[in-house]
């Protein structure tokens, strides 16, 4: 593709205001989700909590510009609209859809498609292909709830890379240990410090994270902060 068709695709992929500098070419093999998607991926009774990880991620980036924010809970008007209102832009990937359609269960182990280096290597040039320090920050949300030790390594490794020193990623963990489904959701930003849950149905925990185990999973970054909140969703803020 020649860099004048890859400057005019990009213009449709990432959504911002027309004042950010131009960034480097992420690979056009990202998914987008549409505008149609986005709509049915909504769908739902949604409920609000107060999110404090939310508030912390927002005030590292409130004060600056035409930062890249990588979203994985798959394009939202709201969180394209709160995004771009605050002067960024945003790159969405509905994480948890690819994890289904790449990794189909079969047999007795859900999870035993995950153990397979081609389809993790497929699935993360599918989500995850930036060159590196591309993104300011990443809303990971819940998605490496559910991924198996050999994709999770993979994933964890590949958002340091793709994210730039300083960068915070905000992730959340159920503190119910011994819970074989939990919940997972849709996350749509209502402000800084609110989030809109619509459910997505249950799914199998791929494993369970106490503190200390979330913490050597981040080894590779500079710190981790957690904020436990009512619901026992455990909310933590991880800087690159």
């Amino acid at each position: 593709m020649t860099t004048l068709l890859l400057k005019e695709r990009l213009k449709k992929i990432f959504v911002g205001g027309p004042a950010a500098p131009e960034r480097p070419a992420a690979s056009p093999r990202g998914p987008i989700v549409s505008s149609r998607s986005a709509r049915a991926t909504e769908s739902g009774t949604s409920h609000s909590r107060h999110s404090h990880g939310l508030e912390q991620f927002f005030s590292q980036i409130h004060s600056e510009q035409n930062l890249w924010i990588l979203d994985l809970a798959g394009a939202s008007q709201a969180n394209v609209g709160f995004i771009t209102n605050l002067g960024h832009r945003l790159y969405s990937v509905d994480f948890l859809r690819t994890l289904d359609t790449t990794f189909e269960a079969t047999g007795d182990d859900p999870l035993a498609g995950q153990f397979d280096t081609r389809k993790i290597g497929r699935f993360l040039d599918e989500n995850l292909d930036f060159e590196e320090r591309f993104f300011d920050g990443a809303m990971v949300w819940d998605c490496l709830e559910f991924l198996a030790p050999p994709l999770l390594k993979e994933t964890v490794d590949r958002l340091h890379r793709i994210t730039k020193p300083g960068a915070n990623l905000l992730a959340f963990f159920h503190a119910e240990e011994k819970a074989v489904s939990i919940p997972s959701y849709n996350y749509r930003i209502g402000d800084a410090g609110t989030l809109l849950l619509t459910p997505r149905g249950p799914r199998r925990a791929a494993q369970h994270f106490n503190n200390r185990a979330i913490e050597k999973m981040f080894h590779q970054f500079r710190s981790v902060k957690f904020f436990l909140a009512r619901d026992h969703l455990r909310e933590v803020i991880i800087t690159r």
